[in-house]
């Protein structure tokens, strides 16, 4: 799903809300655009990707809203579609200063590895 706004909206998979409601145990990844090189570059701070995965690490949704969201959702959806882990986006190599590389941070934040974002000290 793509809503070409300003922000741009889209949407592959479960959301978090859906994914609990059918028993899913949740793990969520959240890039905040703001913490984007491109984003920074070009302006345009507002949004997001969020990722959600299952228990198993198995992607089951995507959601992005800001710049460049209805091209980004492309690369979620062929991940959702091959049954890709968090893992294999956190790892995928993605050029910087870009917007994808949102989506590999996103991974990367639920899977506790985020080098962009400051999530304090844990225990």
């Amino acid at each position: 799903m793509v809503v070409f706004s300003d922000p741009e909206i889209a949407s592959v998979g479960l959301t978090e809300e859906q994914a609990k409601q059918k028993g899913y145990s949740v793990k969520v990844g959240k890039m905040p655009f703001s913490a984007s090189g491109k984003a920074r570059c070009i302006n345009k701070t507002k949004g997001f990707v969020k990722m959600i995965a299952d228990e198993k690490d198995v992607l089951i949704g995507v959601h992005v809203i800001g710049p460049g969201a209805g091209d980004l959702i492309a690369e979620a959806g062929l991940a959702l579609e091959m049954g890709a882990m968090l893992d294999d986006l956190a790892v995928t190599i993605h050029a910087h200063p870009t917007l994808p590389e949102a989506l590999a941070e996103a991974a990367e934040d639920a899977l506790g590895k985020a080098i962009h974002l400051y999530r304090g000290k844990k225990g």
